[in-house]
């Protein structure tokens, strides 16, 4: 498997993944990957569709209430 080395990191986001980390009982190393593989390949390891997402999200109003005014 292939290693990745990420320099210049904030200290704020350092100290946040090591909480995290720890939230989960995980290494910090591991919750790297996790957050890595969840940004870039979604849930589950796999991309949902456009018509999944689509049909994913709520019913927030009618379509009348997201007109254009002119």
């Amino acid at each position: 498997m292939a290693q990745l080395i990420v320099r210049n990191i904030d200290e704020q986001i350092v100290r946040k993944l090591k909480q995290q980390a720890a939230a989960h009982g995980v290494s910090v190393a591991e919750e790297h990957r996790r957050i890595l593989r969840a940004a870039l390949l979604g849930t589950g390891g796999q991309r949902i569709g456009f018509k999944a997402a689509l049909l994913a999200m709520p019913n927030v109003g009618e379509d009348a209430d997201f007109e254009r005014s002119k």
